[in-house]
């Protein structure tokens, strides 16, 4: 089960950047934005109104609050920098490099974070990881020369984004399931994107019926598909190994800008999504290595292997 929700997250994540690609052919990102999540948002809200299941009960103000912020960052953030990024002139291909140096910096701040210490075999199979990432964009990004250098800080500033947002959910105290958190996480979008649309006098859809598959693309693959799954699997497999699938990113993306968009896929695109394979099996077979503390037992304060619970310690003895 895990392997398959692996591979599905994959897939959905990274149809989000071959949705940007067709979304950015017809209108600007705040536009894309806006209504990839005016109508998700209606349609969630609604559900829960509908249901009111016990998955809402208990929660507080200051639980809704939290969600909203990580959806701010995970959703919001994340997601304007990425299209911006392309609207700008970077590829999408260099941004998913850029993105892809995620689960680095997530794994330097889980140890002094979180307290999911990173093995050297885990840092060996990130490093792979990463190799194997570059490897599919370095041409990419060097057939942009012309791009302003500033606009390659902006996917990078995303990637920050959603490495806070995952940090901000896994010190929660409180379980939510994914149904609230993408309810709350898209409501939150959709006032974000439709109040600057709306500032900015782009909220008018162009009348293209492109336009219209892509958002439908964004909305049921990426969306539901990837953001669903993301907090899904980060739940069940952790911080590190979650976001060393990261690294399939930008090779899947090559595979299927091939295929669609017949861009050219080259002997070293296939040696990067050789490595990146590599890697993901290198992580996925690594055991964290747990703390050590003066008069503190080092199953003290851990969460289980693989399963992204919380234990009672843990949540008891933090601040």
């Amino acid at each position: 089960m895990n392997l398959l929700l692996s591979v599905a997250f994959v897939l959905c994540w990274s149809s989000g950047f071959v949705g940007a690609k067709l979304g950015t052919e017809d209108a600007g990102a705040v536009t894309i934005l806006m209504w990839r999540f005016l109508p998700l948002a209606a349609v969630l809200a609604v559900a829960a109104l509908v249901r009111s299941g016990a998955s809402w009960r208990g929660l507080t103000a200051r639980d809704l609050g939290r969600q909203a912020l990580i959806g701010l960052l995970s959703q919001s953030g994340y997601l304007l920098t990425v299209y911006w990024a392309i609207q700008l002139g970077v590829s999408s291909g260099t941004t998913a490099l850029i993105d892809g140096t995620q689960p680095l910096v997530a794994g330097a701040l889980a140890g002094p974070l979180l307290r999911q210490y990173v093995s050297g075999r885990q840092w060996l199979g990130l490093c792979l990881g990463l190799a194997g990432v570059a490897l599919v964009t370095t041409a990419d990004a060097g057939a942009n020369s012309g791009v302003a250098w500033w606009t390659y800080l902006v996917p990078f500033a995303g990637m920050l984004s959603l490495v806070a947002a995952t940090f901000l959910e896994q010190r929660s105290r409180t379980q939510v399931t994914p149904a609230v958190s993408m309810t709350v996480h898209c409501v939150t979008s959709a006032l974000v994107f439709t109040g600057a649309a709306l500032a900015t006098g782009s909220a008018a859809p162009p009348s293209t019926s492109s336009f219209w598959i892509a958002i439908g693309w964004l909305v049921t693959l990426s969306t539901f598909g990837g953001y669903g799954l993301y907090w899904l699997v980060l739940r069940r497999s952790g911080v590190t190994k979650v976001n060393t699938l990261m690294f399939l990113m930008a090779p899947v993306t090559a595979v299927w800008g091939a295929a669609m968009f017949d861009e050219p896929f080259t002997p070293q695109t296939a040696a990067g999504l050789a490595v990146s394979l590599g890697a993901v099996a290198v992580v996925h077979s690594a055991s964290p290595r747990a703390p050590q503390a003066h008069g503190h037992h080092p199953d003290e304060d851990q969460d289980e292997p693989g399963d992204g619970r919380r234990s009672p310690t843990r949540v008891t003895c933090r601040s």
